[in-house]
């Protein structure tokens, strides 16, 4: 009689098919509700550190400044504003103690010990491209006026302002040159890393139109974090960036800025 007992208690706590059932459904239901969450509560953090490394970024490059009667960085290279190139000269006030590759590589810009997390973005899927540095240095703070308005397509910039000839000069630009330094972009992230519509992010000239010269009409897509030259850091949308009259200008790019320095990036 008591073996029966028992038998009639065991089957009364097991689970029956239909609960079973219910319980996945339920387990399923709050998944699809809480795992959206989670992942945006970690895009929300790396879009925070993104913030910290350009607040860094700015800081560094505010005490070069200092360091240099107000002349921001210029070593006399036309492609300074690549990621990989701009990072050298203010590498002493980050604390990065990074080497150059060039005995082994012949890149004189390519570190020879690895990435530094202050100069990478976490969701940068493309930083390899600029030896793991996902930011850009606007030309306009090294760049002289008359190189400047000589750029007629993103081509000049591409190939190192060859293409305007004579009116390549690199010069100390100093932070008396900048007339809107609250609305002037200096240090971005190439790519819109942390807002995208598409399968992957892109970079400030969008899908490029052949003959590689003509930004891409998605290149206002999304969004970027951005530094300004008062060195307050801000994640902007693409889309309030000043828009160029020159179709082969138009681009979300601070090395574009209409009047340089004198000009503003975002409204």
């Amino acid at each position: 009689m008591a073996h029966l007992i028992l038998e009639a208690n065991r089957w009364k706590r097991a689970f029956t098919l239909i609960e079973l059932l219910i319980v996945i459904a339920i387990i399923s239901i709050l998944s699809a509700i809480l795992f959206p969450v989670f992942g945006k509560a970690r895009s929300s953090g790396r879009r925070t550190a993104c913030l910290s490394n350009v607040k860094q970024i700015g800081t560094a490059i505010g005490m070069y400044t200092s360091d240099y009667d107000g002349a921001f960085p210029n070593t006399g290279d036309p492609y300074l504003w690549v990621g990989k190139r701009f990072r050298w000269p203010i590498m002493p006030y980050l604390g990065v103690a990074k080497k150059s590759a060039s005995e082994s590589s012949g890149d004189r810009y390519k570190s020879a010990n690895g990435a530094s997390n202050l100069l990478l973005c976490p969701e940068d899927v493309a930083a390899s491209s600029f030896d793991y540095t996902s930011y850009a240095y606007s030309a306009t703070f090294y760049e002289s006026d008359e190189s400047l308005a000589a750029i007629t397509s993103i081509q000049n910039l591409i190939q190192a302002f060859s293409k305007p000839g004579s009116l390549v000069q690199t010069v100390s630009r100093t932070d008396a040159d900048v007339v809107y330094p609250s609305q002037k972009g200096m240090v971005t992230e190439w790519t819109n890393n942390h807002d995208f519509a598409g399968s992957k992010p892109i970079g400030m000239w969008g899908t490029i139109v052949a003959p590689f010269d003509t930004p891409g009409g998605d290149s206002y897509s999304g969004g970027r974090v951005l530094l300004f030259a008062d060195l307050h850091t801000k994640f902007v949308k693409s889309s309030t960036f000043v828009k160029k009259a020159d179709p082969k200008l138009d681009a979300p790019d601070p090395n574009l800025t209409p009047g340089g320095l004198g000009g503003i990036d975002i409204r």
